[in-house]
């Protein structure tokens, strides 16, 4: 089982998306899927629970300190939506068992600021401070055409003590889909292709690394 770790140090930022769309595209890649959601607004379970009968179904459950026993054996891609904010005291349960950990970034100084301090901060945590726990940074709703987006993105590939990994541009898609339980994977239009084409780094590096 595969294990991967999404977590952030501000609301707001992508984790859900990252949890979902991920989901959307291991269940339409046929494999068993599911979600652990420890965050309390609980929008990745409830994504999961609107999944229709025309696309592959992903399992959720709730987190929790025993939510890792609860997962299936024959689970072949697990995802964990971590709460705004948290430390390794939070993600203390899923540290030992996740494979990777993926960090969501938003182009604005305020997160970028709080961010980079969270990026520190897990640099003193024992498995990624041993190199056994690889860490990546994905940019989140960039318009890449604007200084802002761009600039903000050189500056973490400067400052962070991770690498950017994938960059995904802004775009009302994913609201829309989450609201129906579905993923960009779940379609296969001209339209959603650009988008998920952004996705291809960040699935190959997840790919490399396990």
């Amino acid at each position: 089982m595969l294990t991967v770790l999404v977590a952030s140090s501000k609301g707001g930022c992508g984790k859900s998306t990252l949890v979902t769309q991920l989901a959307s595209h291991w269940a339409q890649d046929g494999k068993r899927t599911a979600i652990i959601d420890s965050d309390p607004q609980g929008s990745s379970f409830r994504w999961a629970s609107l999944r229709p009968e025309n696309v592959p179904g992903v399992l959720a459950m709730e987190g929790g300190r025993k939510s890792l026993d609860k997962v299936p054996e024959d689970t072949d891609r697990l995802l964990i939506d971590t709460p705004a904010g948290s430390h390794e005291r939070e993600l203390e349960p899923y540290l030992e068992k996740a494979d990777m950990l993926v960090v969501p970034v938003l182009p604005s100084s305020f997160d970028m600021h709080a961010t980079l301090h969270f990026l520190q901060h897990l640099r003193t945590i024992s498995r990624i401070k041993r190199g056994k726990l690889p860490v990546a940074l994905v940019g989140n709703r960039l318009k890449p055409w604007t200084h802002a987006s761009q600039e903000a993105m050189e500056q973490l590939a400067e400052q962070a003590p991770f690498p950017v990994i994938a960059q995904l541009r802004d775009t009302q898609a994913y609201v829309l889909l989450t609201s129906l339980g579905k993923g960009i994977f779940d379609y296969n239009s001209e339209q959603v292709r650009g988008h998920q084409q952004d996705w291809a780094p960040l699935l190959r590096w997840i790919k490399r690394k396990h």
